[in-house]
């Protein structure tokens, strides 16, 4: 896909476009677009990505490769389990409000560590302070009903619409989502299966 020049993606083309980049991935037909020295040439007279995906720093799950996309194709803003803090949030709405990108992608993944140090940390486990802060801003999404396994795998997802709701929640996000301009979705990365899935 062309990185170069403006682009005018709906929330939903783009998601499809992101859909077929992940099959390409997980079915060993990737196509590594747009790293040719010319399209490196063009971008360096601006930026015209066409989704924001929000996704943990595990080294597993890098955006542009498990969608098949290129440079200058998204703008990716990681955090350990996706957690939103001011430097988040402004980068997100950098994306959204002065480029105006048309789709966030909430990405969280199986085996994320820093939701299981939230379980963890739950069960009285000690955790260095800045990974404590990511713990307690997790910590809503934990099922205390479920054990082991479970209880982590249930509190991925939870944790990610849960930042999915409050990044909907931001008032100038949200008046984009009203005027259509905007989606925000979530997903999860299977490590096993390397498969996006969309969430309700």
């Amino acid at each position: 896909m062309p990185s170069s020049g403006k682009r005018t993606f709906s929330g939903r083309l783009t998601s499809t476009v992101l859909e077929a980049g992940n099959r390409r991935w997980r079915t060993f037909h990737e196509r590594n677009p747009d790293r040719a020295g010319d399209v490196r040439r063009a971008l360096v007279g601006g930026q015209h990505p066409f989704a924001v995906v929000l996704g943990c720093v595990d080294s597993r799950v890098p955006p542009e490769l498990i969608f098949d996309q290129g440079l200058g194709d998204l703008l990716t803003v990681r955090s350990a389990g996706e957690v939103l803090d001011e430097a988040v949030l402004g980068s997100i709405a950098y994306g959204v409000l002065e480029l105006g990108i048309p789709l966030i992608v909430v990405l969280g993944h199986q085996g994320c560590g820093a939701v299981a140090a939230a379980v963890h940390a739950e069960v009285g486990g000690e955790l260095p302070a800045h990974v404590r802060y990511l713990a307690d801003r997790i910590k809503p999404a934990i099922d205390h009903r479920l054990q082991g396994r479970a209880r982590i795998d249930a509190a991925v997802t939870e944790n990610m619409r849960r930042v999915r709701g409050r990044l909907a929640a931001e008032p100038d996000l949200a008046a984009r989502v009203a005027d259509g301009c905007l989606a925000i979705v979530g997903a999860r990365y299977e490590l096993t299966s390397q498969q996006v899935r969309k969430l309700p």
